[in-house]
């Protein structure tokens, strides 16, 4: 993240990006991620997950907390205190629901002056964002996002700092059909776990199990799932429903080769 900082000028690179990554060492699997991509492995028909995604709900307390110490980088325009909706001036002196870091339930608290400020983070699920301007919390790069129309920066809020799980491949005796699936939010947007598990293990049964192709194919499989096809109204998936109007990215993985001892 700090290379990024540095080469951004040299390169007229701006924006940002997730990450996601594993690395084998070992026998084991560290997956670490930073954003809101997402890994899981599919054991004998089984889901575990190696990730969690960050975003502005899973990091609330972090976020508000940072607000709360250091009140500069709200820039007298937002407040670090939660509302379940947006506070009106005619409430001032009212009772209303609110949480902070500290809290992981909600509370009652008068409505002053101070409240009619834009919360630090507003909306929910793929709807909320952070400072009204960005859906995840932690990443490389974004160093000069700034909210719309102002001169408050983002960065400081976001964290290049990923989570690694760890995953003992040695522990278990892995299938031909025993996979990690590692995916950008445009696939999880549109699937679940289970629906990707299915999709994976149905088309995997249905390939040559010398095909070492078929990993790729199911892969593509998955992309194509979560876009749907082009039709009068955009991209549809099954029951009509929108596909993904985001980046899908896929890999699929085998795992039967962590079994043997390094």
């Amino acid at each position: 993240d700090a290379q990024i900082e540095r080469e951004k000028q040299v390169y007229s690179i701006s924006g940002g990006c997730t990450a996601l990554t594993v690395v084998y060492l070992l026998g084991k699997l560290y997956v670490g991620n930073a954003g809101d991509s997402r890994a899981i492995i599919i054991k004998n028909n089984e889901i575990i997950s190696v990730s969690a995604e960050f975003t502005p709900e899973s990091e609330r307390q972090r976020l508000q907390f940072l607000g709360y110490m250091q009140p500069q980088l709200l820039g007298n325009e937002f407040t670090h205190l939660e509302f379940p909706r947006r506070v009106q001036r005619k409430e001032v002196g009212k009772r209303m629901l609110y949480r902070d870091f500290t809290m992981n339930g909600w509370a009652y608290k008068t409505i002053e002056d101070e409240d009619l400020k834009f919360p630090l983070i507003y909306g929910e699920g793929k709807k909320a964002r952070v400072l009204a301007t960005i859906g995840v919390t932690r990443g490389l790069g974004d160093h000069d996002l700034k909210v719309h129309d102002s001169n408050i920066y983002i960065k400081p809020f976001l964290s290049c700092i990923p989570e690694v799980k760890v995953y003992n491949l040695m522990q278990y005796e892995h299938g031909t059909d025993d996979v990690l699936v590692m995916g950008t939010d445009g696939l999880w947007d549109i699937l679940t776990n289970e629906e990707v598990a299915e999709a994976v293990s149905t088309f995997l049964s249905n390939c040559d199990v010398n095909d070492l192709h078929r990993y790729t194919m199911a892969a593509q499989d998955l992309v194509m799932r979560a876009r749907g096809v082009l039709r009068d109204r955009g991209w549809r998936i099954s029951n009509e429903r929108l596909g993904s109007g985001d980046d899908i990215s896929v890999f699929i993985i085998p795992l039967m080769y962590g079994n043997r001892q390094p």
